[in-house]
């Protein structure tokens, strides 16, 4: 059993104050350093590993259910999203989160889960340190397009803890949506893509023993409230932050930091 003891909730509250300053700082989503350091805290509390790791990536991919509803807000007043893509997209987002959550996550071993995720920061790291945006190419698709286009965002997404920024934002500037919009737009989309995963979740460990008080499905309740919570009073820290420092600098130093976390995931990949 994890007991949701004093030294417990502080490493979690650490853990959502520095995601949560991340974000604000960088723009970035919290689940490429909240799945590998929620699945070393739940190790070491006896979670056998596959499990470590599922859970880890629902409880990061549920956390952006709450910080996505104040990004999405204070992109709303900026009239910086575009909410007929937020509409085209959010049914495919749907199919995608719900089958990645109640099926993949469920039948696949979490040592491959542990391998996909370090793969995918591996990669996150190496665009921080690139730095730059990508350039407009294209135009949008239509709307059966991008239901598609946001189905595999949803299943991604969903499959790495993450609220699809990382691939929406690259596609939307790509397709000649203006950055600003892009963003917005795909802070907006953070909440449709964060409630379909939770559902698949859900339905996925629907059937798990209830080894972990506060446990519902692949969900580890007190983790998420305890995270958000942080996460969501620290973020307006961050974005403040970000004003007065050089922040092209500091990404490619959290380039180097999500490469570790990388090398990390793999080891336990490898591990078994």
């Amino acid at each position: 059993m994890v007991e949701l003891g004093p030294l417990f909730v502080a490493e979690l509250l650490l853990l959502g104050a520095v995601v949560g300053f991340m974000a604000g700082l960088l723009g970035i989503g919290g689940g490429m350093m909240m799945v590998p350091i929620v699945t070393l805290l739940l190790l070491q509390r006896g979670v056998e590993s596959n499990l470590a790791v599922k859970m880890a990536i629902a409880t990061s991919g549920a956390s952006i259910l709450f910080t996505s509803v104040s990004s999405l807000l204070a992109h709303h007043r900026l009239g910086a999203v575009r909410w007929h893509l937020v509409a085209a997209f959010s049914p495919g987002v749907a199919l995608g989160g719900i089958a990645a959550g109640a099926g993949v996550l469920a039948l696949v071993r979490g040592q491959w889960l542990a391998l996909a995720f370090a793969a995918f920061n591996a990669v996150m790291a190496w665009r921080m340190w690139l730095g730059g945006a990508p350039r407009a190419e294209r135009r949008l698709p239509g709307t059966a397009g991008l239901v598609g286009v946001g189905a595999g965002i949803g299943f991604i997404s969903a499959l790495v803890g993450a609220g699809g920024a990382f691939l929406s934002v690259p596609f939307m500037t790509r397709c000649s949506v203006p950055m600003r919009e892009a963003v917005g737009t795909s802070a907006a989309l953070g909440f449709p893509i964060a409630l379909a995963s939770c559902v698949g979740y859900v339905l996925g460990g629907w059937s798990l023993p209830a080894a972990l008080p506060g446990a519902v499905g692949y969900l580890y309740l007190p983790g998420i409230v305890i995270v958000a919570m942080a996460s969501v009073l620290l973020a307006p820290v961050g974005a403040r932050t970000a004003q007065r420092i050089a922040v092209a600098r500091l990404r490619r130093v959290f380039g180097l930091m999500l490469g570790g976390l990388a090398v990390y995931m793999a080891w336990q990949a490898f591990k078994g």
